[in-house]
């Protein structure tokens, strides 16, 4: 028994660092502004799916991402982690994206798959929070969802069985196949990159990469097909326009305000008993505590 597992990650902009520029004049995210990282929650979906395929043999991991071309890195992280496939989704066609254009395109990517048995894919994303791209995904494929996953329970031929975590405790719920899998931040941690795995695919690129960097590795890839990272424009996948990038996006953003949070009034305390004793009763009396 195997399974044809596809990851849906994502590369987002680190909002640990926001600032007066992390958002364009439209009201989009300005991308170039903000140091990149691979979706925590991503990385979670993507520890469940190495499971399965090392409990599975004959199980394959593909990773699929939509972005600029520098969304290829998550990929090639993805492979020295165990993924065996990327897939970049990329053009200027898909720019502007919210999550109902976004969760349109990879639907179509999907559908270029002969074969998906598990769709697995963070809870939701750092830079808009909203946890609607894998619904999203899931009504538009046809297929059950189950959503907040925690961990993986068992599989069978014709069923999975998965532990979610809700905000007052645990459900064990079971869905038939295939299914997609929305992944909890409490999830598994991703495993570190394999030393092996990250020698082998570290000049994995996809066409747009290996053309910025001139003819220096074109026989390397001719002889490592491996390392030819799949690399899908808008042409490539069957699509209605109209419901691509911003004109598929019917959330508008009108206004960016930046917040910041000052201190109204502050006290010193010492570690002497009585200043202890004072700050005890404050907090009871204005029930903080108790």
């Amino acid at each position: 028994m195997s399974f044809n597992i596809v990851v849906l990650a994502k590369q987002v902009p680190d909002t640990r660092n926001v600032g007066k520029d992390a958002m364009k004049a439209d009201g989009t995210v300005n991308r170039a502004a903000l140091p990149a990282i691979f979706n925590p929650e991503d990385l979670n979906a993507l520890e469940q799916a190495l499971r399965l395929k090392s409990k599975f043999e004959g199980s394959t991991v593909k990773v699929l991402t939509m972005g600029p071309v520098r969304a290829a890195e998550i990929l090639r992280e993805s492979l020295y982690r165990g993924a065996d496939e990327g897939y970049l989704l990329s053009g200027r066609e898909f720019a502007g994206s919210d999550t109902l254009a976004t969760s349109y395109a990879l639907t179509c990517a999907i559908r270029k798959f002969d074969k998906v048995d598990i769709i697995l894919c963070g809870r939701q994303a750092i830079d808009g929070d909203t946890a609607q791209v894998g619904p999203q995904v899931a009504e538009k494929m046809g297929f059950p969802q189950i959503t907040y996953a925690e961990d993986i329970l068992e599989v069978t031929e014709n069923s999975i069985t998965v532990k979610r975590r809700l905000e007052r405790g645990v459900e064990i719920v079971r869905g038939p196949l295939p299914i997609l899998i929305t992944v909890n931040g409490t999830a598994a941690p991703c495993r570190p990159r394999n030393a092996k795995l990250t020698m082998k695919y570290k000049h994995a690129a996809t066409p747009s990469e290996k053309q910025e960097m001139g003819a220096d590795y074109t026989d390397l890839y001719d002889t490592h097909p491996y390392l030819n990272l799949t690399e899908w424009g808008a042409n490539d996948i069957e699509h209605d326009p109209r419901w691509l990038g911003l004109n598929g996006s019917p959330t508008k953003v009108k206004k960016i305000e930046n917040i910041v949070f000052t201190v109204k009034e502050s006290k010193r305390l010492t570690a002497n008993d009585a200043d202890i004793d004072s700050l005890m009763k404050e907090l009871i009396n204005n029930h903080t505590l108790g």
